[in-house]
């Protein structure tokens, strides 16, 4: 029997090329590697070049040298800029430039460059204060919240360093980007700009104890859970990005308890039905300047169970709709930006609904957002 034809079969192999010429022929580009690295309320480490004649900062990283893997680059780099040894975990994101991308300088040679952006890790206060600069290269270092930060750097080095701090928070795979744009999927976090946000205040010490008769409550806030174990985010847009909060607000005249606050504003922002709320403790503000200076005050924490999850509808007090996200309790203290006290409310959190509705842990996941029709919770 006579084997079909394939097209193929008809294809004149080429002529191997001469090596040089073969070479030749080959995309060629530049590499560089550089780190994502924050301190422990979750703001990126910069640092200001003294050679850039824009002025404009940098993530700790650099060139990739003949020969050298970009991995090498990066903790090689880190070493010399910082005086710290980092390991890395992760590659967060790729990103490859166009030669001709206006980001790079007027009358530079460039064939292109790829660039590998690598988390570096949280930096403990002493690691922080171990911190060494080569001044002839770099004249300062700062951690800068990540509104901050996109100011500081080039608009495309800006666009990097969110896709690969996000791809980090949001536990998301490598972000793969082209002259500063997702080439798959947008994420969440980056559809919505999500920034983290260091709110000194919020981070403070959970008090465990019943709120004082004398201390008036003026806002109540609460780990919403849904029957896997994840949280429900609000995030507010605004000019300069989104704003990830719990869902909850203030408390309001007609309110007759911060638990009736709760229902309501989850009602509003995020558009949850919650069942049995619990309190796991206040935080004091000690001036309540946000109120008109009304004096020192409670702000609630509490756990709520998700019972329903409805259609996207605009918020009354904003006039806009929230995004809304499902994360762990985990992710969920890391976007709030409350450093270590959030970590250990969003613990306690948890332990709070294993206990008390035999919820799950949360697995490790990728932050998801809540549909616009909303959910069925089973």
């Amino acid at each position: 029997m006579t084997s079909p034809v394939s097209p193929s079969d008809h294809v004149t192999l080429r002529t191997a090329l001469p090596a040089a010429q073969y070479a030749a022929s080959r995309h060629a580009a530049w590499l560089g590697a550089a780190a994502i690295i924050t301190d422990e309320v979750g703001r990126v480490l910069l640092v200001h070049p003294t050679y850039r004649k824009d002025d404009s900062w940098l993530l700790p990283g650099g060139v990739v040298e003949p020969g050298e893997h970009p991995h090498i680059t990066c903790r090689r780099e880190i070493a010399e800029e910082l005086g710290l040894d980092l390991p890395l975990s992760a590659v967060l994101a790729v990103h490859s430039f166009s030669p001709h991308h206006p980001d790079f300088q007027p009358g530079t040679p460039c064939p292109g460059e790829v660039r590998f952006a690598f988390d570096g890790g949280t930096l403990t206060p002493d690691q922080v204060e171990a911190i060494r600069l080569p001044h002839e290269e770099l004249s300062e270092y700062a951690f800068l919240e990540s509104r901050d930060a996109v100011q500081r750097l080039r608009p495309v080095d800006g666009q990097i360093m969110l896709a690969a701090y996000r791809a980090r928070l949001g536990n998301t795979a490598t972000a793969h980007l082209a002259d500063g744009r997702h080439i798959l999927d947008v994420p969440a976090l980056d559809r919505h700009d999500v920034h983290v946000r260091y709110r000194p205040l919020w981070d403070s010490p959970l008090n465990r104890g019943p709120v004082p008769a004398q201390l008036p409550v003026q806002q109540a806030w609460a780990w919403c859970f849904v029957p896997d174990g994840r949280v429900v985010l609000v995030a507010d847009p605004g000019p300069r990005g989104a704003l990830p909060m719990l869902p909850g607000g203030t408390v309001e005249s007609t309110d007759a308890t911060p638990e009736d606050t709760l229902h309501r504003e989850a009602a509003e922002e995020a558009q949850l039905t919650l069942a049995d709320p619990v309190r796991l403790g206040w935080v004091l503000d000690e001036t309540g300047e946000v109120y008109g200076g009304v004096g020192p005050n409670a702000r609630l924490r509490l756990a709520a169970r998700v019972t329903a999850i409805g259609p996207t509808a605009v918020d009354p007090a904003t006039g806009h709709p929230f995004a809304r996200l499902l994360t762990t309790p985990t992710q969920a203290a890391a976007l709030l930006g409350w450093g270590p006290p959030g970590a250990r409310q969003a613990q306690l959190a948890g332990e709070t609904a294993r206990y008390r509705w035999g919820l799950p842990t949360a697995r490790a996941a990728s932050i998801e957002e809540i549909p616009a029709e909303g959910m069925r919770l089973s």
